[in-house]
């Protein structure tokens, strides 16, 4: 009988917030539209997935401004850091000891 497999974080399983975070685990900050181009989602898509992001204590959102121009400025937290973590050592328990050929 195989053990039982770790659950995964439902919040990760969205691919758009899944990048977002794997974005945010590598950078410091991410401003919106340097999101918005990696990601190329769509500005609203985004704005609801960094909410959630944000909802859940996984990242900070900043909002200023440049000029007249708003500027929104996202950062991982530590929950937002572990929570990743967690997932993705979750996720290679779905998968066999040899590896994927």
């Amino acid at each position: 009988m195989s053990p039982q497999l770790p659950p995964l974080d439902p919040l990760l399983l969205s691919e758009l917030r899944l990048s977002i975070m794997a974005i945010l685990m590598q950078e410091e900050e991410a401003d919106f539209l340097y999101l918005k181009e990696k990601t190329s989602a769509t500005g609203g898509n985004l704005s609801v997935q960094i909410d959630k992001l944000s909802t859940a204590g996984y990242i900070e959102v900043e909002k200023g401004f440049v000029g007249k121009r708003t500027r929104t400025v996202c950062k991982i937290t530590e929950t937002g850091s572990q929570a990743f973590k967690d997932h993705f050592e979750a996720l290679k328990m779905y998968f066999p000891a040899e590896g994927i050929e």
